[in-house]
């Protein structure tokens, strides 16, 4: 609250009333033409942030004669990080959804709002954070969510160290998106296993 008693931005952020979303779709196969499944996440940006989590679970099963083996088709620091950037490095002041697109090879992030004027994408994979959102990063920092000392994309980079596949980062002057790709999908000539989010849409 200000010094008049009147609720913030911030407060509204972080209250139940927040009117921002989180979008989640699944396609069918590589592209936007079909979908599988939808779900809209609402809420503050907390219960926002445990729904999206928990909703994520994305594991592939094998089995080997009678043992089962799980494995997680992104790392989970990488899907972490990438939520977290999600929530704290938007731009709040455009009333558009965020979203998280499921594709057979691929997810990715997009949030609204670029990278903070006179910080490129090569001072970010290099360690610089600078949040256009500074009082919400300091929640998110207080509460142990985030370190703010821009290690984030450097902890997505390094979840993929050794799969021989690597995330994506693109930008433009109001969107961000981050695009991590499924470490259980086959390439080339052979068959790829598609796995979507648990849950009931």
């Amino acid at each position: 609250m200000n010094y008049d008693g009147v609720y913030t931005n911030l407060g509204l952020l972080l209250s139940d009333q927040c009117v921002h979303t989180i979008k989640m779709a699944v396609f069918e196969g590589t592209t936007q033409n079909e979908f599988k499944d939808r779900k809209e996440f609402s809420g503050s940006l907390f219960r926002q942030m445990e729904e999206v989590y928990d909703y994520i679970d994305l594991t592939h099963s094998t089995f080997q004669k009678l043992r089962r083996i799980d494995q997680r088709d992104y790392p989970e620091v990488a899907v972490r990080e990438a939520l977290l950037n999600l929530l704290v490095q938007r731009e709040y002041s455009f009333r558009a959804s965020a979203f998280i697109s499921f594709y057979t090879d691929r997810m990715g992030f997009t949030s609204i709002g670029g990278l903070v004027k006179g910080i490129t994408l090569k001072d970010v994979m290099m360690g610089i954070s600078v949040s256009p959102n500074v009082k919400l990063a300091n929640v998110f920092y207080r509460l142990e969510l985030i370190v703010a000392y821009g290690t984030g994309m450097l902890k997505i980079m390094k979840g993929y160290a050794g799969t021989g596949k690597e995330p994506k980062i693109e930008t433009s002057d109001n969107v961000f998106k981050i695009i991590l790709p499924n470490l259980n999908v086959l390439t080339g000539k052979e068959e790829s296993v598609v796995n979507k989010p648990t849950g009931n849409i």
